[in-house]
């Protein structure tokens, strides 16, 4: 009897050069323009090293009052000078691995074509790149309450279910104070990402406009003139007594960037004649390099391996903000 194995549905060069079916770049978060993709991360995702440096030019200081010109010349001016920072960002080395027995490909009916395996294993690696975003956020939301006075941060959620009120959840006022933890570059946020459970109570309040998207034929949920998504991996935090709290991420646009490398083998399918007790298994293995990095951050410490896992991420140690506040197009409101 004859049996159809992966290596006879799976054509390897046509199946990494097929186009992602849900890719990072059809997320919300894509659409969005939370994150953005350019060709220097691009670039930089493919060079050598688990580690890229991202220098960027410092603001001039506005605090600083211009001068008063004379007409002595002995009053001579000073110059001021501009400095560069540097955002340390690294790579992340990911894979995954699908097998596949001979006896249990004699045993179904019919065999899986390339395009239903293909759209599986891109929509699990979407899902794994939104969870190093959001895993990322945790850490951001960490570091930021640890090292910098939770300037980022508004957080009105109490601890227990009986204490709960209207302001402590999620409410416009709240809303509006965390956006203003921006000060006057409040105007560049462009999305908000919330749980489930929060976008019940926004719908509950009535706060919610439905657009169409630009093909007319989806309807885009939005508050106040954000984009939402809804994403139950966001924080859930059980409060000390009963309830819970939930983080609201807010977003601007460019807050992350994104880059992608090119790993030796991508696609490489893997057969074992001997496992199975001699039956034969086959495994699927597909590879990514990503490079996806907060704006205004720098990755510190070092993960145990050479990528950062999600809970090294979402760790405040593995992060620190290296430009003013203001100009980090992230904030972060906490509620019941």
């Amino acid at each position: 009897m004859a049996t159809v194995q992966l290596s006879d549905i799976i054509n390897v060069t046509v199946f990494q050069d097929l186009p992602a079916v849900n890719g990072p770049e059809k997320t919300a978060f894509f659409e969005a323009g939370v994150v953005t993709r350019n060709s220097l991360l691009d670039s930089i995702a493919n060079q050598p090293g688990r580690v890229a440096e991202l220098p960027f030019w410092k603001d001039l200081d506005g605090s600083s009052e211009v001068n008063y010109s004379t007409d002595n010349p002995a009053n001579i001016a000073v110059p001021e000078k501009v400095t560069q920072g540097e955002q340390i960002a690294r790579k992340a080395f990911v894979n995954k691995g699908w097998s596949a027995s001979d006896l249990a490909s004699e045993l179904v009916m019919g065999a899986k074509s390339m395009e239903h395996i293909r759209a599986r294993t891109d929509a699990y690696f979407m899902r794994q790149w939104q969870r190093r975003l959001i895993a990322t956020c945790n850490g951001l939301f960490a570091d930021n309450v640890a090292a910098n006075s939770s300037d980022m941060v508004i957080d009105v959620a109490v601890e227990s279910t009986g204490a709960q009120t209207a302001t402590t959840r999620f409410n416009r006022d709240s809303f509006t104070d965390a956006v203003y933890t921006m000060g006057d570059a409040a105007d560049s946020l462009r999305a908000i990402a919330v749980h489930s459970a929060v976008m019940k109570q926004m719908v509950k309040n009535d706060d919610i406009v439905y657009i169409p998207d630009s093909m007319g034929q989806l309807s885009i949920p939005t508050y106040m003139g954000l984009r939402v998504i809804v994403d139950d991996g966001l924080p859930v935090v059980a409060g000390s007594t009963s309830g819970f709290k939930y983080t609201s991420v807010i977003f601007g646009e460019g807050a992350f960037g994104y880059g992608v490398g090119s790993p030796m083998v991508p696609v490489e399918i893997e057969r074992e004649a001997a496992q199975g007790n001699g039956g034969g298994i086959e495994t699927l293995w597909v590879r990514n390099t990503w490079l996806l990095h907060p704006f205004g951050f720098q990755q510190t410490g070092t993960p145990a391996g050479n990528s950062f896992t999600l809970t090294e991420l979402a760790a405040a140690t593995s992060w620190a903000r290296v430009i003013e506040r203001k100009n980090v197009p992230i904030a972060f409101l906490r509620t019941n």
